[in-house]
């Protein structure tokens, strides 16, 4: 007789450990060896002013003990609304790990030489769509997006290519960070860090 134990095999709970980045670190380098498409993909969830909410999937680019970043268009539909209520959320969906990591922070732009060396960093063809595209706003047809990249490369035709003024990063500095597991018999393992104010974290765990 089979038994049921929720889909998992892992009996070993996460470990007890102080900093929630050496964790973020430790799961992070297995997920680029376990994860097929982009494990630094992560759902960021943003809300209006007035509290309604919309998700979508970035990619992280960079962490550090100052939070996560991503990069976007300022004048895209979530960069409108970090920039006027930049309390946000964000999920680490590692699926083939059974793993998930939730961060609860605040949005804070990134300085414009981290946005202008990661700008830089990137292929051509994406930083002239950084210029050509007005992201989240209504489009005509894919032949006006099509002729705004011709109109862009022709402006620019050489490597060398501007970051737009309007197109940077964000970092999201966490006040709570949450680290899930899969276990068996869907007895889940649940760990929170609470950033405390002056420095430091408090921490841990929750039922599942």
């Amino acid at each position: 007789m089979s038994i049921d134990t929720g889909g998992t095999t892992r009996t070993d709970p996460i470990p007890d450990v102080a900093d929630p980045y050496a964790l973020f670190a430790d799961w992070f380098a297995e997920a680029k060896t376990k994860e097929i498409n982009d494990p630094n993909a992560m759902y960021l969830a943003t809300s209006t002013p007035d509290g309604f909410p919309s998700s979508r999937a970035v990619l992280m680019k960079d962490y550090d003990p100052r939070g996560f970043v991503f990069y976007t268009n300022y004048e895209s539909r979530k960069g409108g609304e970090l920039l006027s209520n930049p309390r946000c959320a964000l999920l680490f969906h590692w699926k083939t790990m059974e793993r998930q990591v939730r961060v609860e922070g605040t949005a804070i732009p990134v300085m414009p030489e981290e946005a202008d060396a990661y700008y830089a960093s990137r292929p051509y063809g994406s930083r002239i769509g950084a210029w050509a595209s007005s992201q989240s706003r209504p489009l005509d047809g894919r032949d006006t997006l099509v002729k705004r990249v011709a109109e862009v490369e022709a402006e620019y035709p050489s490597e060398t290519v501007p970051r737009p003024p309007h197109w940077s990063g964000f970092r999201v500095t966490p006040v709570r960070i949450e680290f899930w597991q899969a276990m068996p018999f869907r007895l889940h393992d649940r760990i929170v860090y609470s950033a405390v104010d002056g420095g430091g974290w408090t921490t841990g765990r929750l039922y599942p």
